[in-house]
């Protein structure tokens, strides 16, 4: 019965039109009412304390800093690298494309970033040398979801937050996952595109190769600092952010010259409204969370689960397959933070690794962001790429498919994700 009582009032809010955050506070009221124990005051200081959290000054800093990037030359300065190794193979800018996203997901830990920023600078690109228009907005969509699992990545921070564990091991076991994925996406791209009748541009001689990685060098240098920096513990997640931001603000303003001062206050503002957003998402989730602590729903969903116990690769499987459902109609950010105090009960009982834990479940909600019809990244590409989101939809398929097998894969076989994990943090 209470199980029913929060998610009928979460899914009655949303389902009329409730903003998530306001559903969740919506929800988190009639659990309190239900369980004869409404007070608003308690209510009102589990909001603010959601968000009383040192960690959480990594977003607002990650985000700034992904603005920076895209204002700045960063990102272009990325593109053009990659285009210079390996624009001249068979389906190059596929592979550019893919190369790119990885690095720039070193910078800014935000899919959305980084899916307004290849689809301005490439689409135009792969649809200009005869690539399907569709499918190459659908491989930038896949790409960019990379963005959450290397870090340093928002979701990593968020779910770290909300779970109670290491964000610095969340993101160093992210590293390999994140470098699979893009070799699915490579193999993908290479199958549907082979048949495509597509003149490569000229290679580039090792001149103009060494001229594009010295325009990009400080740009890639960022991911080097920020995972030296953790993994010998130089800073923390949080310092990471700032390190981040001020790196890329120098960067971009007395390097690269690209950025002006007057463009200052709007990329403040831009990052201001939103880790506000999800500042507030955090709050309202935190309420809830309170509450379905206090109602004991985790040892409900426990015994519920209680068969599965003993696989945890079934249970792992099942748990997935919950959180695609999810993530078909939800965006990230809520997913995590709804899911995520329910969920970790049920991981600890079985005695799964939380950090394993963390890093399929964020793979599994970065995937959610480009399945239809909710999915944020979709709807960024079609919007900046000026592509219905009909066809962006068709041309995903391929590769949302590849990066749910390879996450499926990594549910059979733990190593895969516990083995790099262990290596990297020493």
């Amino acid at each position: 019965m209470t199980i029913a009582i929060f998610l009928g009032a979460l899914i009655a809010a949303m389902a009329i039109g409730i903003p998530i955050s306001f559903s969740l506070l919506i929800s988190g009221t009639a659990l309190m009412w239900h369980l004869d124990m409404f007070d608003s005051q308690i209510l009102a200081q589990n909001l603010i304390e959601g968000s009383n959290s040192f960690p959480l000054l990594a977003v607002p800093f990650f985000m700034l800093a992904g603005e920076i990037m895209n204002a700045g030359g960063l990102s272009k300065r990325i593109v053009l690298f990659a285009m210079s190794l390996v624009g001249h193979v068979r389906g190059g800018l596929g592979y550019v494309a893919i190369m790119a996203a990885v690095i720039m997901a070193a910078l800014s830990g935000s899919a959305v970033a980084d899916a307004a920023a290849l689809s301005a600078l490439l689409l135009p690109m792969m649809v200009h040398a005869g690539h399907n228009k569709a499918r190459s907005a659908g491989l930038l969509a896949s790409a960019s979801i990379i963005a959450p699992i290397i870090p340093p990545s928002i979701g990593f921070v968020i779910f770290g937050v909300a779970a109670n564990v290491s964000i610095s091991k969340l993101f160093l076991a992210g590293i390999a996952p994140g470098v699979m994925l893009a070799a699915a996406l490579c193999f993908t791209w290479w199958w549907v595109a082979r048949k495509e009748m597509v003149t490569p541009p000229a290679r580039k001689n090792s001149g103009e190769v060494i001229h594009a990685l010295k325009e990009a060098a400080y740009a890639m240098g960022l991911p080097v600092i920020v995972i030296v920096g953790l993994k010998f513990g130089v800073f923390t997640p949080t310092e990471a952010a700032v390190v981040a931001a001020v790196y890329a603000l120098v960067i971009s303003m007395f390097v690269y010259r690209e950025l002006k001062w007057s463009q200052l206050f709007g990329l403040f503002l831009a990052a201001a409204k939103t880790t506000s957003v999800i500042m507030f998402l955090v709050a309202a989730a935190m309420v809830s969370a309170w509450l379905i602590t206090v109602a004991q729903l985790p040892a409900q969903l426990v015994e519920l689960l209680a068969p599965l116990m003993d696989n945890p690769k079934v249970l792992m499987a099942a748990i997935m397959l919950l959180v695609i459902i999810v993530g078909t109609a939800m965006d990230m950010t809520p997913t995590i933070l709804i899911l995520t105090p329910v969920l970790m009960p049920i991981v600890k009982a079985a005695g799964i690794d939380p950090v394993y834990f963390g890093v399929l479940f964020i793979m599994n909600n970065a995937i959610g962001l480009i399945t239809p019809p909710v999915g944020t990244v979709l709807n960024t590409v079609a919007g900046v790429g000026k592509i219905s989101m009909d066809d962006v939809t068709k041309g995903v398929w391929p590769f949302m498919i590849a990066q749910f097998l390879l996450m499926f894969l990594m549910v059979l076989f733990p190593e895969i994700v516990t083995v790099p994990a262990r290596w990297l943090a020493g």
